[in-house]
């Protein structure tokens, strides 16, 4: 899917239809995370409801305001949205806080070190992911680029996030979630390159 997507979104032509399957791959890309993961604990579970709806309300939040992230807003490609907002980037802050957090996991360092760790790697991770999304209608800022506070933000949200990973007591041990982790950062550099 992720080499597909890769090829096929730089054809015109052909570009509408994997606009419509962005949401659906980032759907399928978490099922298949989540469907290897073993360890479906309380913690677990509270865990993926609270980095979805943090992820989710946030971003309700800072699209209605310009507060969190700046002013910006969502495009299409993302699907229907709640007030703004498409649902499916609740799950994308789920999918990416986890994988970022099983990759850091096997470091022998200090939960504030992982947590801060983790949290970097997925603002680097949105410093290559901007200019594919506005590129691809996921998301815009109305015709500017991203500000400062945007990173600012998406390090502090993480911040939180991870603050849960790491603290809340489940096994963080998962086979495919680095090579899926891999595979998403491939696909936007591999865009971010070709921009």
């Amino acid at each position: 899917m992720y080499l597909a997507g890769l090829i096929g979104l730089n054809f015109e032509n052909v570009r509408p239809f994997f606009y419509f399957f962005t949401p659906i791959h980032l759907l399928a890309a978490l099922a298949v995370v989540l469907y290897f993961h073993q360890d479906w604990s309380n913690s677990f579970k509270t865990y993926c409801v609270s980095a979805f709806l943090i992820g989710f309300l946030i971003e309700i939040l800072g699209v209605n305001t310009g507060l969190i992230f700046g002013k910006y807003q969502y495009e299409t490609t993302l699907g229907f949205k709640i007030f703004g907002t498409p649902p499916v980037i609740g799950a994308l802050w789920l999918m990416l806080s986890y994988c970022f957090g099983i990759f850091v996991e096997q470091f022998q360092v200090s939960k504030i070190i992982k947590i801060v760790l983790a949290a970097s790697l997925m603002t680097a991770l949105d410093f290559i992911t901007e200019p594919v999304a506005i590129r691809f209608k996921m998301w815009s800022w109305y015709g500017q680029e991203p500000p400062i506070q945007n990173y600012i933000g998406w390090f502090l949200v993480s911040i939180l996030i991870f603050s849960l990973f790491f603290n809340l007591d489940f096994k963080k041990e998962n086979r495919i979630a680095t090579w899926i982790l891999l595979l998403n950062t491939l696909f936007f550099a591999g865009h971010f390159l070709l921009s």
